[in-house]
């Protein structure tokens, strides 16, 4: 299934940033099959110029020249809040987490499959609306020192706003709704990225669990609150 005109409300857009004339071409051949339309760029610098608020997906290739892909997300987002869809080597574990870092949404690995690119594509998306959409539950949590806001998506330490991506906040808040619950790291990418078995590395899940607990455990070392259960995955302790 794909997101179209009567599921996103009008024909999506997305940007796409790559320095690769045939990469770019691929892209946009597959998403105009799909019923998205499609802007591009073969440069950091004409992306910046160009990107604007009615772009609903962007996405971007780290390794651009000139300004590169990193400055890029970095910069998108400061402006923007649309989703992130960043494309790497497959090697580039630590790009990965970089991009992630900085505000990212999303991942795939070149060379990548065409209906899983578009599946991931839709996938984004599909999270983005429900995030515009369905409001979330009046309810405030404390998770040590740090208070998180489900209506407001926002978690505060005192009068501090944590810097959480929208997918860092998603996963704390999903293992906060269940405390002292284990999930594996592949039910934690079922349920928080909505990924289907085999799509995603868990050790995405990985990544994220270690930034949060940079943000909310006072011993990262020994945390209290996002707790490994070996031979598991992880779980949320009061």
């Amino acid at each position: 299934m794909v997101i179209g005109v009567a599921a996103f409300g009008h024909q999506p857009s997305v940007f796409v940033i790559d320095d690769d004339d045939g990469v770019r071409a691929f892209i946009r051949t597959r998403l105009e099959a799909n019923n998205y339309t499609v802007a591009e760029a073969a440069s950091g610098e004409e992306a910046l110029r160009r990107v604007d608020e009615s772009i609903d997906l962007v996405i971007v290739d780290l390794g651009l020249p000139g300004i590169d892909g990193f400055t890029v997300v970095r910069s998108l987002r400061e402006r923007f809040s649309m989703p992130i869809i960043m494309v790497t080597a497959a090697a580039d574990e630590g790009d990965r987490v970089l991009g992630l870092e900085l505000g990212a949404d999303d991942y795939v690995v070149k060379p990548f499959l065409p209906r899983e690119f578009v599946a991931r594509v839709h996938a984004v998306l599909r999270r983005a609306k429900a995030r515009q959409t369905e409001p979330a539950p009046r309810q405030l949590f404390e998770v040590g020192d740090v208070v998180l806001d489900a209506t407001a998506r926002e978690a505060r330490r005192g009068d501090q706003i944590l810097p959480m991506t929208n997918r860092e906040f998603d996963l704390l808040l999903f293992l906060v709704m269940s405390p002292r619950q284990a999930f594996t790291r592949d039910q934690l990418l079922q349920n928080v990225w909505n990924a289907e078995p085999g799509w995603q590395d868990p050790a995405t899940v990985t990544e994220y669990v270690h930034r949060l607990r940079r943000l909310i455990e006072v011993d990262r070392a020994a945390p209290s609150h996002l707790v490994t259960v070996r031979g598991v995955g992880y779980r949320y302790d009061p």
